[in-house]
């Protein structure tokens, strides 16, 4: 099945937890607003449908129209390995997944606390103050989590000794964490040794390596879940 991906053509995003997906599984698929402009994208989310998305990501899939980052991953983890056969196992990942989803807002809002409708320059004290918050209490709440995980799977990823989507959504976070908070990173990296190693891990895979240095990865930037403020890393 050749997959038709529907996201924003300028940013990562929510949407390049699905792009990891695909690029690991060797996935054929059109990353549609980028191949065909936004119109297209739009297009679908107006076109009339008994199961219409309600904002990007989403997946076409021969009728299908998935949307979601953690249900589009729910969709394509079992049908490309990357996800345990039973289900339980996969309810379990998909419980990893939200969890990232609920780190990935907390994220966002470092840098707009007080919602995305005002640019950042209009909320820079709240920002600051929430990233202190966000750096003291979250992340060694979440990934400390995620590291205590690896440390008890009996393997080298979360799950296990095989890759899942989770691996490579927290490859994800860790690489957008070094773009948005270089220096608080650095330090808070040697509490995490496990989630450091899984990075390498998963960014050494022959298609997420071939992936990294391809047009199709955007780089990061300002306009993204992950900004780099440079009073906010301080």
């Amino acid at each position: 099945m050749r997959y038709e991906l529907y996201y924003w053509p300028m940013i990562q995003g929510r949407g390049e937890y699905v792009r990891l997906a695909l690029e690991e599984a060797g996935a054929g698929y059109r990353d549609v607003a980028r191949e065909d402009g936004i119109g297209a994208m739009t297009a679908m989310m107006e076109a009339e449908s008994a199961t219409p998305p309600f904002a990007p990501p989403f997946l076409k899939a021969g009728r299908r129209v998935i949307g979601q980052t953690a249900n589009i991953l729910l969709f394509l983890g079992p049908r490309h390995g990357l996800a345990p056969k039973t289900e339980a196992g996969q309810s379990w990942l998909h419980q990893l997944q939200l969890t990232l989803t609920d780190f990935v807002v907390e994220i966002h809002d470092t840098h707009h606390p007080l919602g995305p409708t005002l640019y950042y320059e209009d909320q820079r004290a709240p920002a600051k103050r929430r990233t202190a918050e966000f750096w003291s209490e979250r992340v060694p709440k979440f990934l400390g989590y995620f590291e205590q995980l690896v440390a008890n799977s009996g393997g080298a990823y979360v799950t296990g000794r095989r890759l899942t989507y989770v691996d490579l959504s927290l490859f994800q976070i860790v690489a957008g964490l070094r773009y948005a908070f270089p220096n608080r990173m650095a330090a808070f990296e040697r509490r995490i040794p496990r989630l450091v190693a899984l990075h390498d891990r998963v960014a050494a895979r022959p298609n997420i390596s071939a992936y990294l240095t391809s047009p199709r990865r955007i780089p990061f930037n300002e306009d993204g879940i992950f900004r780099h403020y440079k009073a906010l890393d301080e």
